[in-house]
């Protein structure tokens, strides 16, 4: 397979970041990255806008150190609580998901993305601590009490 060296313009997930400089597929880089302006084909004449997007990238990832530590302030600033259907036993039907903490959430006003979620489900009935990645560097331990909706009596 035919391998191509690009300049990434913009941060992709599994990529890099603006301003590396990555080796890729030819096919990836001439039918995905370049159409969407995503890279360039590297070369001399680059230079300067290597530069440029080290700038950029430290620019955004500032931003969004600070973004992630107005977040983990916002989150230690509320509890979780969960009511669930059980059975006679007190076993849960079905489990609590990421999609559900991240649901309840946003009813709390804070906004973040479900992808930064990092636990399994939930199948039991109590107090729990879901791990919250919001930054490379900085994570948060989210405490949940899951609770039943019909208490046994």
């Amino acid at each position: 397979m035919a391998t191509t060296e690009v300049l990434l313009l913009k941060y992709l997930e599994r990529l890099g970041s603006e301003g590396q400089t990555v080796r890729v597929k030819a096919g990836y880089a001439r039918n995905f990255l370049f159409p969407r302006g995503l890279a360039v084909r590297m070369s001399k004449a680059n230079k300067k806008q290597i530069e440029a997007l080290a700038r950029m990238r430290e620019q955004r990832e500032q931003r969004e150190f600070t973004e992630a530590n107005r977040l983990r302030e916002q989150l230690s600033k509320i509890a979780i609580v969960l009511a669930v259907k059980t059975g006679e036993n007190g076993k849960m039907f079905g489990s609590v998901t990421p999609a559900d903490i991240h649901h309840k959430i946003a009813e709390g006003g804070i906004e973040i993305d479900k992808k930064k979620i990092v636990t399994g489900s939930i199948r039991e009935v109590g107090r729990h601590t879901v791990r919250i990645r919001l930054h490379r560097d900085v994570e948060f331990d989210l405490p949940v009490e899951v609770v039943s909706e019909n208490p046994i009596n």
